[in-house]
């Protein structure tokens, strides 16, 4: 479906509106009221809240390599993210990600968004570990160096092979051998 949008316009508005998304202090409406909807348009909320969530894709050969590593390592497992509370629930739901992941810090709760520094010490306290007992995986080269300046390992995620070669590096290698995952 094409939604004919003004992508320069709609790009300001959602760089202006979406940090405040993102912290839960928006609701899904009140967003897209500001984004798309401040004018007429021929098409849905609900047809474009639908297009927005299919874009949430999951990545199933990392899902499967942090569910093997959590097994062999008795890892406790975080999710640290800058996510609306709606999407964090689709996604949470859609990816059966709580199958596995212990506690989710997501910007929706906690009012704070990566790169700030409190949403990891929040983590790091919610884990009840040290810094240096984390590797924390991340594709935003920003934000693993802000974790890093906390005494955070971490790895600056590229593709499945290289961040399994960082892993083993740090002695969590992934015994499973090549990981298909979950959907």
């Amino acid at each position: 479906m094409k939604f004919k949008l003004n992508l320069a316009e709609m790009e300001e508005r959602h760089h202006l509106t979406f940090d405040t998304y993102e912290e839960g202090k928006l609701t899904p409406k009140q967003y897209l009221d500001r984004v798309v909807f401040h004018q007429k348009r021929p098409f849905t909320r609900t047809q474009f809240r639908n297009f927005m969530f299919a874009q949430s894709k999951p990545h199933p050969e990392m899902i499967g390599l942090v569910r093997n590593l959590k097994t062999e390592y008795e890892l406790k497992i975080a999710v640290v993210s800058n996510e609306a509370r709606e999407l964090n629930a689709y996604r949470i739901r859609k990816f059966k990600l709580s199958e596995f992941v212990d506690f989710f810090i997501s910007s929706c709760f906690v009012h704070v968004r990566k790169p700030d520094a409190d949403i990891f010490r929040l983590a790091l306290d919610i884990a009840k570990v040290p810094a240096r007992h984390v590797v924390y995986i991340e594709n935003t080269p920003m934000f693993v160096q802000v974790a890093e300046g906390l005494g955070i390992r971490s790895i600056l995620h590229t593709d499945y092979r290289s961040t399994c070669s960082k892993l083993a590096a740090l002695g969590l290698k992934n015994n499973e051998g090549v990981i298909h995952g979950t959907s």
